[in-house]
């Protein structure tokens, strides 16, 4: 299993939200690129990062934060948050980046993600923010009247690889990640799926790697100290326990 470091940007700064509630946001870091290379020095390969202030309005107002990690980390960067347009995904592609995720657009604009997916195949990844089991969308603002596993089930079809599922509800709460979800899911589907959402110990991530999910990220859990990164690679690598 994969482990992947988040980076939240709003107004240029790394931040957490709890719960996904834009009143309640933290600024961790004003130098993203800094806290890119700390996990790049602590062994991480990939990095997970949304532009909260594009899940929003459907702008790219950190692409330049993005565009810098990118290209001064080895890193591999995923980057979600209000990309509902080719133009979008192309600006993060020719940027450097490695996966661009589609939330909002994967539930409302059809033609345009068979259009990503043709153009881009496994670049493009899915988001499906999940609230009371429904999907939510645009910034969370929003809940749709997709279940759950009726998404999954139509991005599968369609042959979208990567999903990276989020409990809303445990999402910067720091009160374990929800097993059962991702249990269920990852017996049901075939696709990657990536836990995101209060994975907030050892044992969160040794219960995920278990699991045999492709990859877990960890956010808030890493920033007030609670997961070592570098212990956290290597359990989730199966390289010991915790």
């Amino acid at each position: 299993m994969l482990i992947f470091p988040a980076i939240d940007l709003y107004g240029g700064s790394a931040v957490r939200l709890f719960k996904g509630d834009y009143n309640q946001m933290t600024v961790y870091s004003t130098d993203p690129l800094s806290v890119a290379k700390d996990f790049e020095a602590k062994g991480a390969t990939y990095i997970h990062m949304v532009d909260l202030e594009g899940a929003k309005d459907g702008t790219t107002p950190n692409l330049s934060v993005v565009s810098a990690i990118a290209q001064n980390t080895s890193l591999r960067v995923e980057i979600g948050g209000g990309i509902r347009s080719m133009e979008t995904v192309d600006k993060y592609i020719s940027a450097g980046v490695y996966r661009v995720i589609l939330g909002t657009a994967a539930i409302n604009d059809r033609p345009f993600l068979e259009a990503a997916l043709e153009k881009y195949g496994e670049k493009i990844a899915v988001g499906a923010d999940v609230k009371d089991g429904f999907v939510a969308i645009k910034g969370w603002l929003e809940t749709s009247s997709v279940s759950c596993e009726e998404f999954f089930s139509d991005m599968e079809k369609l042959g979208v690889r990567t999903v990276i599922c989020t409990d809303i509800s445990k999402d910067g709460a720091m009160r374990g990640t929800n097993r059962t979800l991702y249990k269920t899911l990852s017996e049901r589907f075939s696709v990657d799926i990536v836990a995101s959402g209060g994975v907030s110990s050892m044992e969160d991530i040794k219960a995920l790697r278990d699991m045999q999910l492709y990859g877990a990220i960890v956010g808030k859990a890493y920033y007030v100290g609670a997961i070592d990164l570098s212990e956290a690679i290597a359990l989730a690598a199966g390289k010991e326990e915790a």
